[in-house]
């Protein structure tokens, strides 16, 4: 449902003459005066822009443009044709989601722009302003000058007006699983992290950030730097002056080939995004990186089912089961292989974890390992045509594990592990798509471990935005939901495709279990909730309630207590929510109650309070319900914190169950101990909470009295 509140166009024609490049500032603010923005030609003809947030100045003025394979530099000696400013303001409706409605309003400046000299080329922009934030993108209309353009590099700058406070990762073209750091802008050194002990692949070529990368300037205003709508091109990182404090756009190209993107005229880029906020919550809370993608174009999607789920995951990266199914017989090789009784992908424990998912309100199952193929998938170069996608190991009776799960309630969710071989898996999507579609499986994660094959190709680049865009396009034929590992970034893209469910695309939980540093820190979450969280829905597989790992990884561990892991089930969004721990570790457990409880659809969100890195607090209301749920996070600090109910509804009486962390409760020391409370809340109750170190809060709230 989309509900237009008024569109008003407002156009303004400006026909420039003459040889004098510069140009009058076309300004445009925000619809609620928050944000503007000024564009002009500076003295060379070169497009120049700058950005305002509450009077102060956020961005000082940045050059656009473009260095092309063959062709002079496209950023100077332009003119402008046209200028046309606009508004728009819309709700639309999201099928799923952190909440169901949301805002698109927005004025935009749209400039065309033409050389004045030979070849008279053509460059147009659009600039969308919010009041939380701006979106713009260049586009190439059809012209003589340009048929297929070589990019070899994006010329947008983001200049800014001090070394502010920087929460970032390295710029790495293949994986987002570096753990974030906090330093001013002026200390970013990535070049340093190009190895690391548990990192399959990486590639950092420059001192350059991923995206989101986001920053608090002196004055305490929040900033973001992203893209939206990521189709056809290569994924940007952000090149650092640590001198001259700004950042520049830097593709992620190939080594097939010297350019980093190859398009055909006409088309456009994505939009690059500042995020603006005053406090750390209007960041989460933003609709900026989904407004700026295209409506549904897949109509009905009743088929995206939101749920929790469960699997044999854990299983495996705590070493107490395997992916693959035996080992081959080299004196016998045509029998095959010999199972080695590790193998988690049974029938028989398959059907064990459906049970307990059909007792407990968990709609799903994950059968990883389930095909042929994994004692060869990763660590060899010969990759290719290793995985088949149709045909089960021998102990897997792939349709009896559907129709049992159907008969109880519980949706497979299909695996399709690529170990990175791309034209493997492109040949079998549309075989292994129909196998889903026959069997009435709506899901399937896909994974891409390993460096991706065509050697010389990476995970950000275009070719493999154009391959995860293939099978996002595939599923959807088929009826089916996507949960990429390994992923492209997420760019929004699920408001177009609502089948993009969720990604990993950061340091996950699985890091905790075997990862040689430590695992991820107190301070991963509370940083993540505020980065590359705000990009769109993240796979982390919480609920891990045996913290220490024990008796099978000794010198591993999860560095959060309990009650956090609780939490992550609403601070941490995603449709699909992994109920990841062994499910021996809930039995008889009072807390797993809120992962019986939580769900995964939102009618909306409030952040309640929070600070990048350190602590957040994060309330959702159930979809079609009165109901709320609430979770907060700290970092290795313990925290008081008081919880107000503003967003309740006036004059309601909700039940409340606080899970929260015991006084003597610590994400090392003492990580397990917790406390259940039961009262009645309402708008007007002001709750006291401690936070252990590395702790937090899960809390349910259903709509009316104890009886």
């Amino acid at each position: 449902m989309i509900r237009l509140k008024f569109i008003y166009f407002a156009s303004i024609l400006v026909f420039m003459t003459g040889c004098s490049y510069q140009s009058k500032k076309q300004s445009i603010t925000s619809p609620g005066n928050k944000v503007k923005l000024d564009f002009h030609l500076n003295k060379k003809g070169i497009p120049e822009y700058q950005v305002w947030y509450n009077d102060s100045l956020v961005i000082k003025p940045s050059t656009l443009g473009f260095d092309l394979k063959n062709q002079p530099r496209l950023s100077g000696a332009f003119k402008i044709l046209t200028t046309e400013e606009t508004e728009f303001n819309e709700t639309w409706e999201m099928p799923w989601g952190e909440k169901r409605e949301v805002v698109n309003h927005y004025r935009q400046l749209y400039v065309t722009l033409k050389e004045e000299k030979e070849p008279f080329r053509l460059m147009n922009l659009y600039f969308k302003v919010y009041d939380d934030g701006i979106g713009f993108r260049y586009q190439f209309p059809e012209q003589p000058a340009l048929d297929t353009v070589f990019i070899m590099e994006e010329l947008t700058e983001f200049n800014l007006t001090g070394d502010h406070k920087t929460f970032w990762q390295p710029g790495d073209w293949d994986i987002y699983e570096h753990l974030y750091k906090t330093t001013n802008l002026s200390k970013i050194d990535a070049t340093k992290y190009r190895n690391h002990n548990d990192l399959a692949q990486t590639h950092i070529p420059n001192n350059a950030v991923n995206t989101p990368v986001t920053m608090i300037t002196k004055n305490g205003t929040h900033i973001s730097f992203h893209e939206a709508n990521l189709t056809n091109y290569a994924s940007m990182t952000l090149g650092v002056d640590t001198l001259n404090l700004s950042l520049k756009s830097m593709l992620v190209g190939s080594d097939n080939h010297d350019y980093k993107v190859a398009r055909t005229v006409p088309f456009e880029t994505p939009w690059r995004t500042i995020q603006l906020s005053e406090n750390a919550g209007g960041l989460i809370e933003s609709g900026l990186i989904v407004n700026l993608n295209e409506p549904n174009k897949l109509g009905d999607v009743s088929w995206v089912k939101p749920m929790k789920y469960v699997g044999i995951w854990w299983d495996m990266h705590l070493g107490r089961k395997t992916w693959d199914y035996g080992t081959k017989q080299d004196k016998n090789p045509d029998k095959g292989l010999k199972p080695h009784g590790k193998h988690g992908a049974t029938t028989a424990y398959a059907k064990e974890l459906i049970d307990f998912a059909a007792a407990n309100n968990i709609g799903g199952l994950l059968v990883e390992g389930w095909n042929t193929g994994w004692e060869h998938w990763i660590g060899f170069a010969d990759r290719e045509g290793v995985f088949d996608f149709v045909t089960p190991y021998p102990d897997y009776n792939l349709k009896e594990v559907v129709s049992y799960g159907k008969a109880k309630g519980v949706e497979l969710i299909m695996h399709h592990e690529t170990s990175a071989a791309t034209e493997t898996y492109t040949k079998q999507l549309d075989t292994a798509f129909r196998l889903i579609e026959s069997l009435q499986v709506h899901a399937v994660k896909t994974g891409y471990v390993g460096k991706i094959l065509p050697k010389g190709e990476y995970h950000q680049g275009q070719y493999m935005v154009n391959h995860y865009h293939q099978v996002l396009e595939t599923a959807a034929a088929h009826h089916a939901s996507v949960d990429a590992h390994e992923p492209i970034k997420d760019t929004g893209k699920r408001r177009t495709f609502p089948n993009a469910t969720s990604r990993e695309g950061f340091r996950g939980q699985e890091f905790n279990a075997w990862s040689s540093d430590g695992g991820n820190p107190p301070e991963h979450l509370p940083i993540v909730a505020f980065t590359c969280g705000l990009a769109g829905p993240l796979d982390y597989t919480p609920g891990i309630f045996n913290i220490k790992l024990k008796p099978y990884k000794e010198k591993n561990q999860v560095n959060t207590t309990l009650c956090q892991q609780l939490a992550l089930y609403v601070v941490i969004y995603s449709p699909i929510q992994m109920v990841a721990d062994l499910i021996e570790n809930y039995k008889d457990n009072p807390a797993f109650q809120f992962i019986v409880d939580v769900p995964t659809d939102w009618e909306q969100t409030k952040v309640l309070n929070g600070e990048v890195g350190d602590y957040v607090t994060i309330a959702r209301q159930q979809r079609g319900s009165n109901n709320w749920f609430v979770g907060g996070i700290t970092d290795e600090n313990s925290r008081e914190l008081e919880l107000r109910f503003d967003f309740l509804d006036p004059n309601k009486t909700y039940q409340a169950a606080l899970y929260k962390d015991a006084p003597e409760a610590d994400w090392n020391t003492n990580p397990t101990a917790y406390k259940i409370e039961k009262m009645e809340v309402t708008q007007e109750t002001v709750l006291p909470i401690h936070l252990a170190a590395g702790g937090g809060f899960a809390l349910s709230l259903k709509e009316g009295s104890v009886n």
